[in-house]
């Protein structure tokens, strides 16, 4: 069984990439913490694994080409920035839900090995993964299996990068619908843009969902600005913790 934390968002380069580096920063000193993107189309010209990396890194931890220890950079690159069923199929390959997952069980095994089964074994250094999708919930992974059934596979609870602006309410509580819908557990929201109360009191009441904080647009986006946010307004009351823990 796994722990942790599944990133999704209403809408593609909704923010789903800094939300991700927000919880590492929130909460390595917390945990034990690893990202992974099971799936990046368009590699040839975004790399979140190594955008994670650069916003979120560690004094200290070893780095080579933008990957620390934190991050596991494996699963499925593929260069057309398409849909995964899609960039796939243009690859002459196919993705399946039990690949991805062999994955993960994988890298999470040997992360316990390599810090002592007996540890391991009472909660110590077993790692918690914040994982995060590509897109929103319903993005096709193959013919027949969705995002939607890589988080049923994970079975971890799913935080929802949303945009601030016009339109976020119905995107949102759609999503939160469909995840219920699906016996999977919300885990809040994360508003992305200029703070829009309104907005988020809508989400709140009609989505049953609480939004754990509102995250601006950094202009530009800095690892420094970043932790600056982190530490003043994101989930201070540690609500996320809990799906952490």
């Amino acid at each position: 069984m796994f722990r942790g934390i599944f990133v999704t968002g209403t809408d593609t380069n909704v923010g789903k990439t800094a939300v991700s580096a927000a919880l590492l920063v929130r909460y390595r000193d917390e945990v034990p913490l690893r990202y992974w993107k099971p799936i990046q189309t368009g590699i040839e010209h975004d790399d979140d694994s190594a955008e994670v990396a650069r916003l979120a890194p560690r004094t200290g931890a070893p780095c080579t080409h933008g990957a620390t220890d934190e991050i596991l950079d494996a699963g499925v690159r593929l260069p057309h920035p398409v849909s995964p069923d899609l960039a796939a199929h243009l690859a002459g390959t196919r993705i399946t839900v039990r690949s991805l997952v062999e994955t993960i069980r994988t890298a999470d095994v040997n992360v316990r090995a390599a810090h002592g089964e007996s540890r391991a074994a009472h909660g110590e250094t077993k790692p918690r993964w914040i994982v995060e999708g590509a897109g929103g919930m319903l993005v096709p992974i193959n013919e027949r299996e969705t995002m939607a059934d890589l988080m049923r596979a994970l079975d971890l609870p799913v935080l929802i990068a949303a945009r601030s602006t016009l339109g976020t309410i119905n995107h949102t509580v759609l999503t939160i619908e469909g995840l219920r819908r699906r016996m999977l557990r919300v885990a809040g929201v994360v508003m992305v843009g200029d703070p829009n109360d309104e907005n988020r009191l809508a989400i709140e009441k009609y989505g049953a969902a609480e939004v754990i904080a509102q995250m601006p647009r950094f202009d530009p986006l800095t690892p420094g600005a970043l932790e600056r946010w982190v530490a003043s307004d994101f989930d201070r009351s540690g609500v996320l913790f809990g799906c952490l823990r």
